[in-house]
Formats: structure tokens, C-alpha cells, sequence
């Protein structure tokens, strides 16, 4: 049995909108530490993360409690959005879950999400088969990686944990790389816009 905690990055400051260098806000930051206080005693070998600010962020403390290395992975980066930050973003969100081709230039579908990030974590499965690990990721990364192993995870999930970050999910994972236990561990309600 391997185990997959998987952390979604506390708040970040949306006032920044280069996505890969966006960092936590303060209150982010200090909300990192109850990511530590509810792993740091689960057994986990490896961090591995997004190789975005906010990510790397969120799970820094975590590692360096636990004297481990953070592992960076860009394959569990998050949608690329064709660099949209405008007043219609939720429409944009409600018409990817609804067509997973669905994307505007130079953005993503989420069906090309889902496929790089599931190829990430199965890489990850294989290599650390047996153990627990951590993986710091994105909102719309995650969901995409929970629907693809539960298909009744889709846009009001997302919805759900839209205002969730930080936001731990445990999943384990037989050796033939079946899912067989999905689990929400921690859920700090947080607002999506922070800094704004």
C-alpha cells in the first residue's frame, strides 16, 4: 500500500499574477504550520511539489520539520490558464469542468491537466511503492487527479474546495496502482482572492 497525502497550497496572493511566482500571504504562511501539525506524525519518506511559489511555500515548513528535501516536479503544476485574470474567471471554470477540451488561447484543457499530473503521481507511485509521501499541488490540478479516480468528482467538488486552501486529501494505493481510499484530511476556509 503506498499513501498520497496531497496538500493544495494555502492562500496566495491573487494581487500577483505571475502564476509561478504568486507566493502565500501572510496569513498562508502561518496556516502552512497546520499542514505540519497534521502530517508530521503520518510517516511520510518524500515531499515532492508543484515547482510554483506558492506550493514550494505551503509545504516548506513540513519538510524542514521532518529534515527532508522538497522534490519538485513541473508536471503537477497548475492549469495554465492563458494568463486570464479577468471578472468572468468562475464562467471560465464552470465551461472547463462542463467540456474537458474546452480552453482559450494559449491556456489548457482539463483533460491535458489531468493527464500530466496523473502521469506525475504514477511516476511517483512507482517510485516510492510501499511508502508515504506528500505532494504540494493546486486546486484545479488536485480535482483533476481526484476525478480521474472517482468520476462523480467534478465542478461543485472543485466549487467546494474553491475557498479551501490549505486543503490535505489522503489517497492509498494498492501496488497495481488502484485507488482504493480517498479521504479529506484537513480543510482551512480561507478566501479564494486573497490579497484583494
Amino acid at each position: 500500500m503506498t499513501t498520497v497525502y496531497f496538500i493544495r497550497h494555502a492562500q496566495s496572493d491573487s494581487t500577483v499574477h505571475d502564476d509561478r511566482a504568486r507566493p502565500l500571504t501572510e496569513a498562508g504562511l502561518k496556516d502552512s504550520h497546520l499542514v505540519t501539525a497534521c502530517l508530521s506524525c503520518k510517516g511520510i519518506s518524500h515531499i515532492l511539489s508543484s515547482p510554483y511559489q506558492r506550493t514550494i511555500q505551503t509545504v516548506t515548513h513540513l519538510a524542514e520539520t521532518l529534515g527532508l528535501p522538497i522534490e519538485t516536479d513541473a508536471d503537477f503544476r497548475e492549469r495554465e490558464a492563458g494568463g486570464w485574470h479577468g471578472e468572468n474567471f468562475l464562467s471560465f471554470i464552470r465551461a472547463q469542468w462542463e467540456d474537458f477540451s474546452y480552453h482559450i488561447m494559449d491556456g489548457e484543457c482539463l483533460a491535458d491537466v489531468q493527464k500530466r499530473n496523473v502521469a506525475a503521481l504514477e511516476r511517483a507511485l512507482k517510485k516510492y511503492r510501499g511508502q508515504t509521501i506528500a505532494i504540494g499541488t493546486h486546486g484545479t490540478a488536485l480535482s483533476t487527479i481526484l476525478n480521474y479516480y472517482d468520476r462523480s468528482i467534478g465542478y461543485q467538488h472543485f466549487m467546494r474546495i474553491l475557498d479551501v486552501m490549505p486543503y490535505v486529501v489522503r489517497l492509498d494505493f494498492e501496488d497495481d496502482g488502484r485507488c482504493v481510499k480517498l479521504q479529506d484530511v484537513l480543510m482551512v476556509q480561507k478566501q479564494w482572492r486573497g490579497g484583494r
